[in-house]
């Protein structure tokens, strides 16, 4: 076989020990070129050639070898060929990539392009040493557009390459205008749906990383974290001093934890009455609750942990020196350190949160409020939802003085009135009286006023003794269905003997425990009356008294 000199060349290239360098040169060389040959598909050992004079054909024999024809490559802009020079092959590690990144990226900080590529590109951690000239340029390309405002399509992992350029400060003035610009590319590139919504999760994390080891602001740093995290951070903080907040923030946060359990709950509709409870009875539990010497916070949630922080881990970002030691508290919930090059981060953390604590100290508030407002679906009592009862019971109490207290008219009264009335009647006792009747009067002094038996109050007769509760069927008829149904036994046959209409005996009976049980608890289809089961034992218990 015919070896050309191009190939030789590059076998011999191929069979040098590889320090690094030997793939590198044979690539330069490979993509530098202007031109390569191709070989001609073959055509057969003859080819006709057209005589220019006669119009005539001859068979004309093809060269010994294989013709070739010349096909021009992609030209290398100068500065692209001067970058790649400047990549260092050290040991391979991952530092040693985001250096070789990070000094590519400053010296191509301010290069534009125009050469537009379309194709797939994938790679963990990219760096321009993973793209070849035609995605370089492309990238460059899409880089020179995006900074201008107009945010194209482009793999995700080229999109990661201007987001890692933005974390090392490359393109922007300073730490801020790093974070707007990320902000930026949030909004043209996710938000307008152009980009990979996968990204969205680390820029999320980045810039809040980002914000915390460049000390900006709190408030800066909470706008750009992930939503759902400071959600959850700020649930935590109402409900650890639920004293500071308003009863809709204690209540949305009992909801964040707790799930649809307190969301969906009928106590809560109809307006702030349902979440004012809720609201006052955790943050009554919150100030008497005490176990083991934990409050009811501590013993839901746990205290915060340290744990070790790696922010900028899973970027390209490279640490040119060692950061200062410092505190950076986020939240109430989340703190951050440095210690001689060291992070860590205190938080509270899900792995040691008592869910069914939480949990039984919602639910048992759910259940007595939806009895006190008797409005919806009662719930079944639980064994480890008793403690929660004291407490409950306690606010409900308060609630009815202070519902007691509102009902009452209120009376003014107006002292000068008083005054004038006093002297009126004065003047009109002396104007009857004769001289006499007047000397006999005495001033009267305290010790006249009311009676020896009660001083200043009117006696009153005794009040007679007050009715008994009234029935809760005023016919025996219906509590005869009712117990009926609950045996198991079906109630048409005694409705049929009474002639009694199936839905008018199941309003009647419902009518006459909504007050008890404030709800429906039989059904009716029109010629059958059923029981409602999740009433059963409130019935039974109610039946027996």
């Amino acid at each position: 076989m015919k070896v050309t000199e191009s190939g030789r060349y590059e076998e011999e290239i191929r069979q040098m020990p590889d320090r690094g360098g030997a793939s590198i040169v044979l690539r330069e060389r490979q993509e530098s070129e202007a031109y390569e040959d191709t070989a001609l598909p073959q055509t057969g050992t003859y080819r006709d050639t057209a005589l220019p004079q006669t119009g005539a054909y001859r068979d004309t024999a093809l060269p010994p070898g294989r013709p070739r024809y010349r096909v021009p490559l992609p030209e290398i802009p100068e500065k692209i060929r001067e970058m790649r020079k400047l990549y260092e092959y050290g040991d391979g590690s991952f530092s040693q990539k985001c250096r070789n990144f990070v000094k590519q990226a400053r010296f191509m900080e301010d290069y534009e392009d125009g050469a537009a590529w379309t194709g797939e590109f994938r790679r963990f951690f990219p760096t321009y040493h993973d793209l070849n000239i035609k995605q370089l340029r492309g990238y460059f390309t899409w880089r020179t557009a995006a900074r201008k405002g107009t945010f194209g399509p482009a793999p995700a992992s080229m999109a990661y390459l201007y987001l890692y350029e933005l974390l090392c400060g490359v393109g922007a003035e300073s730490p801020e205008d790093s974070l707007r610009k990320m902000k930026e590319f949030e909004a043209g590139f996710l938000d307008s749906g152009t980009g990979d919504p996968g990204i969205r999760k680390n820029l999320r994390r980045w810039m809040l990383e980002y914000a915390v080891i460049h000390r900006m602001p709190a408030g800066e740093a909470r706008a750009c974290a992930d939503p759902a995290l400071m959600e959850r951070d700020f649930s935590l903080a109402v409900l650890r001093q639920p004293e500071l907040h308003t009863d809709e923030e204690v209540f949305r946060a009992l909801c964040y934890f707790a799930g649809n359990t307190a969301a969906r709950s009928p106590a809560a509709d109809g307006g702030s009455r349902g979440p004012h409870l809720f609201a006052a009875v955790w943050r009554f539990m919150a100030e008497h609750f005490e176990e083991g010497g934990r409050d009811l916070f501590t013993c839901c949630f746990g205290s915060r942990r340290v744990y070790p922080w790696h922010p900028l881990s899973n970027a390209v970002y490279l640490w040119e020196s060692a950061p200062a030691d410092m505190d950076y508290e986020l939240n109430p919930c989340r703190t951050f350190r440095c210690r001689g090059g060291a992070w860590e981060e205190e938080r509270y953390e899900n792995l040691f949160f008592d869910r069914e604590r939480f949990r039984s100290a919602v639910r048992g508030t759910d259940r007595m409020l939806r009895r006190y407002l008797k409005t919806g679906h009662y719930l079944r009592s639980r064994p480890e939802e008793v403690w929660v009862i004291p407490f409950v019971e306690a606010v409900l109490e308060e609630e009815r003085r202070a519902e007691l207290l509102l009902s009452r008219p209120e009376i003014s009264i107006d002292l000068n009135g008083l005054d004038r009335i006093r002297s009126d009647a004065a003047a009109t006792r002396d104007s009857l009286l004769t001289g006499e009747e007047t000397e006999e009067i005495l001033p009267a002094g305290p010790e006249l006023q009311g009676t020896e038996e009660q001083p200043g109050e009117l006696q009153e007769e005794p009040a007679g003794e007050l009715p008994g509760e009234p029935p809760l069927f005023t016919d025996p008829l219906h509590a005869e269905i009712l117990r009926a149904l609950l045996r198991g036994d079906s109630a048409e046959e005694l409705m049929r003997e009474h002639h009694l209409l199936p839905s008018v005996a199941a309003d009647a009976i419902n009518e006459a425990l909504f007050d008890e049980i404030g709800d429906s608890v039989l059904e009716c289809d029109g010629s059958r009356v059923a029981l409602v089961e999740d009433y059963r034992e409130d019935l039974e218990e109610l039946l027996k008294n």
